[in-house]
C-alpha cells in the first residue's frame, strides 16, 4: 500500500484508537521528536504492542527498523485512513446545554469538523448566534442543509423529538448522525448513526469504582 492510498474497512476497534495514537503522536511532534515507535506508543497507551504495529500499519505509511515511523507523515496517514483530512461540515439540531457546549468546542478543528448550521424549535433561540454559528428555525433546515451540501448531522435534542428531528435530517441530505440521545433511531440503510450513550458509559464508570471501593 503506498503512503497516498487510503485504507478502507477498517476494523472499528482500529478506528476507536486512531484518535489516541493521533494525541501521542502530536504530543511528540510538539516535543520536537521527528520519529515515534508502535512500541513506545503501545506502552504509554496501554495497548497490546502487537495490536499497536498492525493498526499502525494498516494506516498506510511505511516505517523504517530502529527508527520507526515519521511522526508527521503518520498523522497525515491516520488522518486520511479516518477521513479526516478534508473539512467536514455539519449541522446541529438542539442548541441545549449540549448543543451549545458542541457548538464551542474547539477541539473539534483536529477533527476537521465545522459546525455550519444550527437548528432549534425555541423561538427565543432562533436568531440569535452561538459561538459564531447562527441558530436557525426547524423549517430553514430542508432548504439550507441542502444548499451548505451538508452531509453529517450531530442530533442533541430531547429524546421526544429525536426521531422526528432525524427525519428531517435524512430528509434534508444528510448521510450520517451523530446521535446525542438515548433514543435508538430509524433511518434508511444508506443513512448511518454513530450513537453517545452517555448513560451507558456513566454506568460503566460507576460499576467500576463501585466494585474497587
Amino acid at each position: 500500500m503506498s503512503a497516498l492510498e487510503k485504507p478502507t474497512g477498517l476494523p472499528l476497534p482500529t478506528i476507536r484508537r486512531y484518535p489516541l495514537y493521533l494525541r501521542a503522536i502530536n504530543a511528540k511532534i510538539a516535543k520536537g521528536e521527528l520519529y515515534v515507535s508502535s512500541a513506545v506508543l503501545a506502552r504509554e497507551l496501554d495497548i497490546d504492542p502487537v495490536v499497536a504495529r498492525k493498526d499502525l500499519a494498516m494506516a498506510g505509511e511505511p516505517g523504517t527498523p530502529r527508527r520507526g515511523y515519521p511522526a508527521k507523515e503518520l498523522t497525515e496517514a491516520i488522518n486520511r485512513a479516518l477521513g479526516w483530512d478534508n473539512t467536514t461540515d455539519a449541522a446541529l439540531v438542539g442548541v441545549g446545554s449540549l448543543g451549545h457546549a458542541l457548538l464551542g468546542y474547539h477541539g473539534f478543528e483536529e477533527q476537521n469538523l465545522r459546525i455550519v448550521a444550527a437548528f432549534d424549535e425555541n423561538t427565543d433561540l432562533v436568531g440569535t448566534v452561538c459561538h459564531g454559528v447562527k441558530v436557525r428555525a426547524m423549517d430553514e433546515m430542508a432548504k439550507l442543509v441542502p444548499r451548505l451540501k451538508v452531509k453529517l448531522g450531530i442530533l442533541t435534542v430531547p429524546n421526544l423529538a429525536a426521531q422526528n428531528c432525524a427525519d428531517q435530517l435524512v430528509a434534508s441530505g444528510v448521510r450520517g448522525i451523530w446521535n446525542f440521545t438515548a433514543v435508538q433511531l430509524s433511518v434508511p440503510k444508506d443513512v448511518k448513526v454513530q450513537s453517545v450513550d452517555l448513560a451507558s458509559s456513566l454506568a460503566v464508570l460507576s460499576h467500576i469504582i463501585a466494585t474497587d471501593a
